[in-house]
């Protein structure tokens, strides 16, 4: 390494906070600089797990950025606040790591990608998904011509729901849980909750990915509205690409957690090309195949991702010092067109008809 690539991880609103800030503890070349949250009570895990000193915690986020100097950003909070905070930060000449999703409309991820323009760095959208050896060793084998053209992607993904669990995946409980939806900013609607805010980036950036970056000319979506609630928890979204028609689900409260069982339906990806189909499921050691060769499918084992490819930390930080481009789903050119089904599907989803994609 060339140098220590410093980090600091602002906002811990996305429990995802507490695994990104390790994988900057396990990197050689990277170090924690500072975190910062306005309610220090959320930061007391990270602080005890990775021995954070008390110089390096902040409350404020500007404080943060003028004492610890960090060269790279990890944004963790609310989708409806990703551009606020991305307009705050850039100025101070840092990289930024947005977890995922996007943003909350295509808008705010507009403005998100102006304000990073001014700056001449890096900015990433990370979409854990992207890490999967299966939806990688899938992409692989699509880029192979294995099945030839790419003319559907079939997505289903999501867990038990996004308070049944904190950072490492530490389970809570379903009582724990549902007594904190009505003050959790994952179920309220003007902090960009709901399932399909969560999770249907996810499918349509691999999506746009696996496609080789085409847009759809049209989405239908419908979501659940279930009672006492003003978020879904369900979300199914149809695009029309002109190579044939894709679709996209989401679901809070999976039978179980795909980490732990897949459950069924099974999470992940099935590709549908000219001259087979790929099936990519979340987890998995082996993604199942079949080609007119062989009708009746064939098992491929995943491929083991090595260093510098394995998370987006060490990724970013590889690009950084490389000059490379990230790899797709980071990207924000895709994520852009993801986020545009993504607001297409919201809006078809309240007006309850078919919609031209947005530009």
């Amino acid at each position: 390494m060339s140098r220590i690539w410093r980090f600091a991880g602002i906002n811990f609103d996305h429990m995802h906070m507490g695994d990104l800030l390790r994988m900057v503890v396990e990197h050689p070349g990277a170090e924690i600089a500072g975190i910062c949250d306005e309610d220090p009570g959320r930061m007391r895990a990270a602080i005890a797990n990775f021995s954070i000193p008390t110089d390096r915690v902040f409350t404020d986020w500007r404080e943060c950025l003028e004492k610890a100097k960090p060269d790279v950003v990890i944004l963790c909070p609310a989708t409806a606040r990703h551009a606020e905070y991305v307009e705050m930060v850039a100025p101070y000449g840092v990289h930024i790591h947005v977890e995922k999703p996007f943003a909350a409309s295509l808008a705010e991820a507009d403005r998100m990608i102006a304000a990073m323009g001014k700056t001449g760095r890096t900015m990433v959208i990370n979409w854990p998904l992207a890490w999967y050896p299966a939806h990688r060793t899938a992409k692989r084998l699509l880029d192979s011509g294995t099945i030839g053209d790419l003319a559907e992607v079939h997505f289903y993904d999501g867990n038990r729901g996004p308070l049944r669990h904190v950072a490492d995946k530490v389970e809570i409980s379903e009582k724990e849980a549902n007594r904190e939806k009505s003050k959790s900013w994952w179920y309220q609607r003007g902090k960009g909750g709901g399932s399909l805010l969560d999770y249907l980036g996810y499918g349509t950036t691999l999506g746009t990915w696996y496609h080789g970056g085409h847009r759809p000319l049209e989405v239908t979506c419908t979501t659940d509205e279930s009672p006492g609630l003003e978020v879904d928890e369900h979300s199914v979204t149809v695009a029309r690409y002109a190579t044939g028609l894709s679709t996209f689900g989401t679901r809070w409260g999976t039978f179980t957690d795909p980490w732990t069982h897949q459950p069924q339906p099974k999470c992940g990806f099935v590709l549908v090309g000219r001259k087979g189909t790929i099936a990519s499921y979340d987890f998995e050691p082996a993604v199942r195949v079949q080609t007119g060769k062989h009708p009746e499918g064939f098992v491929v084992p995943v491929d083991e991702l090595t260093p510098p490819g394995r998370n987006p930390v060490e990724h970013l930080v590889h690009c950084l010092e490389t000059g490379e481009k990230v790899i797709g789903p980071l990207d924000p050119a895709i994520c852009r067109i993801g986020q545009q089904i993504v607001d297409t599907a919201f809006r078809s989803a309240r007006e309850k008809r078919t919609l031209a994609i947005i530009e």
